[in-house]
Formats: structure tokens, C-alpha cells, sequence
């Protein structure tokens, strides 16, 4: 473990070792982005290289990295996988001007710079970012860490945290490796090499703050149910596993700084499988019979955490399937159309959908995990029955309809399943709850199938918008085609005839495959 201390202002490190200087340089990549200046100062043999070395080692993923000493290149670019790291040392710069040349400016577009001895060109260095002061102190070497705002303040007291939770649970030694972002605000890290050789990953999500309050007097989030904080994972996890099924064990957690260290599943999620026909086949149908047994379990609506602290699920009402739905509206409305939906149109859309929401009841109702597709289910062929599928991304769960689950495997939004396929898999499903309930009711069931198919492809439509208008992510957009696909399809059934009504008036086929991308 690093020894820290808070200091005024900034964080002081005591390094005692050079595998101390590792794990410092290893906690900063794994918080450094694209713009992020890292400046590191101190006197010959201080230890600058040594830390810059191994803040480029570890966000290349590769602990033998050759990462020479920019001292005579002045400069050293690594274009790495999602990003790149700019190396730059100023200690043999002759004329401050010389910095024009080596396009700082553009480095930090395309990802994190360090530079050795920015003192020397001070003046003509972006302003910012984080500096780090390298000394000899005790025997060893101390590292003064600034950050000139409160995006780095906010990343130091994160480093501490992350220190102290692996210092404790014993993963302080593993190696880190940055893991792609998602859509979510959640960060994870690949740890390897953990006590007794384990792997795991590193969990960081902060608790969710609220929005702006849209609908009597709530946020979004708190009206569709959304994870508010960390404690909504280890709720779920515990719950499913509880039940026999294949959560990640959450093998240490603070859930006052949002983290936790959780059992890793690998890297045979489902996508990972499309390439192989048959055993993406084989995954699909357990999923299917998965989803048919969970759907005849006596689910909780409540878990009690490892504090002793108690979760409450919540149902997946009116309210929240209405305010998911509306996201088409706020966001795709105008991705297409250009100008906001009029008011006498969104009326007619809230009222179409409740009208039809309101025929869709479960009694008693399951955990649905909302999320159910080939992104977050891992292929475990080590383990028996249900437990061969992995469940991630569970943290809103709620309380409602099996169909929902269902409906998210089969009619994938990123992945094309052929509707003959998604056909057989369906009746693979009701054939399973039919055997078991001679009372199941294969009518009401394939009205909801589609009744929520259609709620959750009008709200992914709005997602999908929403993360290219606010998030800056316009890769989403490809599935926009495919998602308008699902919603046609469900369409077609009788129970979705004033929703069918209100999409073939106001945004039919044709406008949305005009909006093109």
C-alpha cells in the first residue's frame, strides 16, 4: 500500500520502493484521459522516468513496454488501443519556443501527456493539470501531487480510495488494465495476478446524482428506477445468487466511495460467441430455458446487504415504463423531425401507452434485469445448469413481467437474431412454462412479449439519440435501423393498436428511415 497523506493543498505519497512508484503511476493511467497534462518535476534521479515509464506501461496493457527516455527525441508517442500517450522531456529543450513544434495541443486531443521537467517551458504550456513534485524523503521518495481544478481534486481523493480498498482486500499487488467504457458513468479495471493468482475486476460507481426534477417533483432516475448507488449491485448479486444463478461474487466493497472488487467472468461474454454458430445457438437456448425457471421462482422484494442495511426492489410501474417510453420523444422526436413534438402529439402518445401499458400485469411478478442481451451474459461451461451464464449489469433490476427479459434477449437491438430464430427460441420458452403451468396463459403472454418489446425499442430509440445529442457518442447510431425494426415488428400485434396508430401517423416507417445517421 502507498502511504498518503493529505496535504495543503494537493496529496503527498510516500514512496518506498519502486514498485511503490508503479502502483502510484498504475492508479493515475487507469484516472487519465484525453487532455489530461501530467507534469513531473524533481531532480535528476528523483524518479520522473520511472513514473512516466510505468503510467505508459500500464495503460499499454504490457509490463515490458520498451519506453525509452525521451531526453534527446524530446518527445515519444504511443498510439495504443482506444487511445494515445504522448512522453515528452524537456531537460535538453534549448529554446522554450522549440514546444510549438512538438504540438502539445494536439497530443492532449488524442490523449493523456507527461512531461519530465515542465518547468522549463512553463510559460508555453497549456495551463492545468496535474503536477507532480518527485523528492528524495525518509530513505525513499515522496511524490507531492496538485491538481490546478476540481476534476482532479475529485480523481485524488478517488486514488486514495482505490488504495485503500485493494490495500485491505489484499489486491493491492495485481496488475491493472483499463477496461473500454460503456454508456454508463460506471469505470472498471481488469485486475490480475490478485491473491493466490485470482483475477477480478475493479468496480467504480459513484453514487448517481439527481437530475433535474421532471415529473412531480422527481428526477428521471428515481421515476424509471435507475441504481442510485454501488449498494444496488451487491443487492442484486447477492440476490441471484442466493437463487443458484451465476452473479459475480463481490469479493470486497466500500460502498461509501462506490467500489468494489467483484469476481471476473472473462471474455466469453455471448457477442464473443457469434462467430460459431452452434454455440451461440447453445447459449441463447439456456438463456431461454434460464428466463422460463426464473420466471417460476418466489422472488424477494428485499435483500439484505452485508451491512446489514436492507434493499427494496422496486416494481416496474406505469410511471417508469411511461417516463422510458417518452425518451423517444424528448430525443429521437427531434434526431428525426429536427423541432420539438407538439404537445397535442406527445398527449396522444402518453395516452396510446397507457392504454395498452395498463394490459400488461405479472402476478406474482419476477426480478427483471432489464438488460438481458449478449453483452451481459458470459458463457461458464465449468459450472452446472443455470450457472453457466454469467449475469452482469443487473443493477436495475425491478420487479415486474418475465416477458420484459425475454423480449431484451430475442430482440437484440445490436445484434440481428432472424425472426424464424427469435420464433423458435419464443416457442422453446412457453413450451417450458406451459409443461410447468397447466394455467399459463400463451395469449396474454404473447400480448405483453410485444406490448414491452415495443416499450423498451421506443425507449432504446431515445437512448440511442440521446447519447449522440448530450453523450458525444454518435457510434450508437448505427443501431437506430435495427431498433426501428424491432418496434415495426411488434407492432403488428392487435394488443399495440392505438400505439401502431399513433407511430404510423406521427413517425411511420418511412420518416424513420429517413432520419438516417
Amino acid at each position: 500500500m502507498m502511504s498518503t497523506s493529505v496535504s495543503e493543498p494537493g496529496l503527498r505519497v510516500e514512496l518506498a520502493d519502486e514498485a511503490a512508484s508503479e502502483r502510484l503511476a498504475a492508479g493515475l493511467a487507469m484516472l487519465a484521459g484525453k487532455g489530461d497534462l501530467i507534469k513531473l518535476e524533481g531532480d535528476l534521479g528523483a524518479g520522473k522516468t520511472t513514473l512516466a515509464r510505468s503510467f505508459i506501461r500500464t495503460l499499454a496493457g504490457n509490463p515490458d513496454l520498451e519506453v525509452p527516455s525521451p531526453t534527446f527525441t524530446l518527445v515519444q508517442t504511443y498510439e495504443l488501443e482506444g487511445t494515445s500517450v504522448a512522453h515528452m522531456d524537456f531537460y535538453r529543450l534549448e529554446d522554450p519556443a522549440e514546444i510549438d513544434e512538438l504540438g502539445v495541443d494536439e497530443a492532449l486531443d488524442a490523449g493523456p501527456v507527461i512531461v519530465e521537467w515542465p518547468s522549463r517551458a512553463a510559460e508555453l504550456l497549456p495551463r492545468g493539470g496535474l503536477l507532480i513534485e518527485l523528492s528524495e524523503a525518509n530513505g525513499g521518495r515522496s511524490a507531492h501531487l496538485t491538481g490546478s481544478h476540481e476534476s482532479w481534486t475529485a480523481r485524488l481523493e478517488k486514488l486514495q480510495q482505490i488504495d485503500r480498498l485493494l490495500a485491505t482486500s489484499g489486491w493491492d499487488t495485481a496488475n491493472r488494465h483499463k477496461m473500454p467504457a460503456d454508456a454508463s458513468s460506471r469505470r472498471y479495471e481488469r485486475l490480475s495476478d490478485g491473491p493466490g493468482g485470482a483475477s477480478g475486476l475493479l468496480m467504480d460507481m459513484p453514487s448517481r446524482p439527481d437530475g433535474d426534477l421532471v415529473r412531480n417533483g422527481l428526477p428521471y432516475s428515481r421515476i424509471a428506477h435507475l441504481a442510485e448507488d454501488i449498494r444496488a449491485v451487491e443487492a442484486i448479486n447477492r440476490g441471484l445468487l442466493a437463487q443458484g444463478l451465476s452473479a459475480p461474487e463481490i469479493h470486497a466493497i466500500d460502498t461509501s466511495s462506490g467500489l468494489a472488487v467483484i469476481e471476473d467472468f472473462g471474455a466469453d461474454s455471448f457477442r464473443s460467441l457469434l462467430d460459431d454458430a452452434d454455440q451461440f445457438s447453445l447459449c441463447l437456448a439456456s438463456a431461454v430455458m434460464m428466463l422460463a425457471n426464473m420466471a417460476r421462482t418466489n422472488w424477494p422484494d428485499e435483500v439484505e446487504l452485508s451491512s446489514g442495511d436492507r434493499y427494496r426492489l422496486s416494481h416496474y410501474d406505469m410511471d417508469a415504463l411511461l417516463i422510458e417510453a417518452e425518451l423517444c420523444l424528448d430525443w429521437y422526436w427531434p434526431h428525426v423531425c429536427g423541432a420539438p413534438l407538439p404537445d397535442e402529439a406527445r398527449d396522444e402518445f402518453m395516452t396510446a401507452w397507457r392504454e395498452v401499458l395498463q394490459t400488461v400485469q405479472a402476478s406474482p411478478p419476477v426480478w427483471v434485469l432489464r438488460d438481458f442481451h449478449v453483452d451481459n451474459l458470459f458463457w461458464l461451461p465449468g459450472r452446472d445448469g443455470d450457472r453457466k451464464i454469467g449475469l452482469i449489469d443487473t443493477q436495475d433490476c425491478v420487479l415486474g413481467h418475465p416477458a420484459y427479459d425475454l423480449a431484451s434477449l430475442l430482440q437484440d437491438v445490436r445484434v440481428t437474431i432472424p425472426a424464424d430464430a427469435e420464433k423458435d427460441y419464443y416457442d422453446m420458452y412457453t413450451a417450458a412454462r406451459s409443461a410447468d403451468d397447466r394455467d399459463f396463459d400463451t395469449t396474454s403472454f404473447a400480448a405483453a412479449y410485444a406490448i414491452l418489446g415495443a416499450q423498451r425499442a421506443t425507449k432504446i430509440l431515445g437512448i440511442f439519440a440521446r447519447l449522440n445529442a448530450r453523450d458525444g457518442k454518435p457510434g450508437y447510431l448505427r443501431h437506430l435501423p435495427r431498433t426501428s425494426d424491432v418496434l415495426e415488428h411488434n407492432l403488428r400485434h392487435p394488443a399495440l393498436g392505438a400505439v401502431k396508430a399513433w407511430f404510423d401517423t406521427h413517425l411511420p416507417r418511412n420518416v424513420r428511415d429517413g432520419a438516417g445517421s
